[in-house]
């Protein structure tokens, strides 16, 4: 990038998963360069005073022309979006790690309600919530139908106060009632530990504005009584957030000047190439990197991905991946591999905005395809533990215009459905995948899914980091 002025970057946290957001600082001028389609604005005009006129009840202007923005933005792709006061307040708290609520990551399916998955140490995480759950009911009102942004309202709330929910879950007859305590949800960007065997392990759980530095400290910790002998960097299950955490993730283990991704779309500022260099990573701070030991760089490594890896979780999958830097191993990731910028409409609101796709090193596009890992293996012994839906099979998605049969190809890869009902957290002696990466590393055989019987019992993850309720 040289010299080059990064502008500011930002985080998106609405919808089925999180994505990566980048604010481009794009002019909110409609059309740059082109007329304005007089003979539709007046339309609009017509349509705006007949229901100021003739509708039978009174309606406010501002949530009419509110309506307005919301259509046009959610007529365009899954992530464009318009944010009112509460879902723009919401975002910026989220880049922070802390938020008020339940714990949990959530989306739509079939107008109701999907858990994309628990946030780890929180009050749905610790009441059984799993992912995968269809939420039917928040206390007394039914979610069939509700608005994404109607149920996240509905689920926050004061501190120590109560909530019911209703769980239409998989394999179970019956809805199961679950009854959560609201808490403040304070997310653990990075955590770390030492395996047996010398093996270092850490764990993202999403891009925050911090991120990059509590790598660069939880690398420093592991090697302080001498050097892992191998690495396992563990990206299941997060959503994404700041670009410029997924730069710094990945220029910790990358020499410098190399590039991580880069951007393009039809604005100028929409076409972008992001090295491993501070300039990118650390936005005119202090380079939180300098000083890390030099093993970082050469240690052997694994990533872990899922179908709930998404948006900088794959870009720093893809660059680990596309430099030969680390074997990726899991599942493959979910495939959002478009840019959000966010242009604010006033001081409380503002639209999100797709405006470019992004690029692997390699130039790989992996929107609506995801990234596949070198080595596949299934969520537990006997197979997969859930299904969920990717970025391919959400409507009115970007399409991959690079390889866009690759899209009908995601789903081969994919193991049988294990028959689960066991509670597993990520990163435990009960993780298979995990155990897989350490065979892996150690020279051993790897075991992949097999079919399971009926009667055979595994795990659900009960932790992970799309809208955080």
């Amino acid at each position: 990038m040289g010299t080059r002025k990064l502008r500011s970057f930002g985080l998106v946290s609405a919808g089925i998963v999180a994505g990566v957001l980048l604010s481009l600082g794009i002019s909110a001028v409609a059309q740059r360069g082109s007329p304005l389609p007089l003979d539709e604005l007046r339309q609009f005009s017509s349509v705006f005073s007949a229901i100021k006129n003739n509708y039978v009840e009174a309606v406010d202007d501002k949530k009419l022309i509110g309506g307005a923005i919301a259509g046009m933005l959610s007529d365009l792709d899954p992530h464009s979006a318009y944010l009112d006061a509460d879902a723009f307040k919401e975002m910026q708290s989220s880049t922070q790690g802390e938020f008020g609520g339940l714990g949990i990551e959530v989306g739509t399916e079939d107008g109701m309600v999907k858990v994309i998955s628990p946030i780890e140490d929180t009050p749905a995480a610790r009441a059984g919530i799993r992912a995968g759950d269809l939420i039917s009911k928040i206390d007394d009102t039914s979610t069939k139908g509700l608005s994404l942004t109607d149920a996240v309202k509905m689920m926050r709330g004061p501190v120590r106060t109560p909530i019911t929910l209703t769980i239409i879950r998989q394999g179970q007859a019956q809805p199961i009632v679950i009854k959560i305590v609201r808490d403040t949800i304070r997310v653990r960007s990075v955590r770390s530990k030492m395996l047996d065997g010398n093996i270092g392990y850490v764990r993202i759980a999403q891009f925050q504005e911090k991120t990059g530095v509590d790598l660069a400290r939880h690398l420093k910790e592991l090697g302080a009584k001498g050097a892992p002998k191998a690495l396992i960097l563990d990206l299941r299950n997060d959503p994404g957030g700041l670009l410029s955490g997924a730069i710094g993730v990945s220029a910790a283990f990358l020499k410098p000047d190399t590039l991580v991704v880069s951007t393009d779309g039809r604005a100028p500022d929409a076409k972008q190439k992001y090295l491993s260099n501070p300039s990118d990573y650390a936005r005119g701070e202090s380079d939180y990197l300098r000083g890390l030991p030099g093993w970082v760089k050469t240690v052997p490594m694994v990533v872990l991905v899922n179908v709930g890896s998404a948006s900088a979780s794959e870009i720093v999958a893809g660059a680990l991946q596309d430099h030969k830097r680390a074997t990726i191993m899991g599942n493959r990731t979910f495939g959002k591999g478009s840019v959000q910028v966010i242009l604010p409409i006033s001081d409380t609101t503002a639209i999100k905005l797709t405006t470019s796709r992004y690029f692997t090193p390699n130039g790989r596009s992996i929107q609506a395809t995801g990234i596949s890992p070198d080595i596949v293996v299934a969520d537990t012994a006997e197979g997969d533990l859930f299904k969920l839906p990717r970025e391919a099979d959400l409507q009115r998605h970007l399409s991959n215009r690079q390889t866009p049969e690759e899209q009908a190809k995601a789903k081969e890869d994919e193991a049988p459905l294990a028959d689960t009902n066991k509670v597993f957290q990520f990163g435990t002696p009960e993780d298979f995948q995990l155990q897989q990466a350490v065979n892996y590393l150690e020279g051993k055989p790897i075991q992949k899914a097999v079919p399971a019987p009926k009667s055979a019992k595994a795990g659900t993850a009960a932790e992970g980091s799309s809208s955080k309720k």
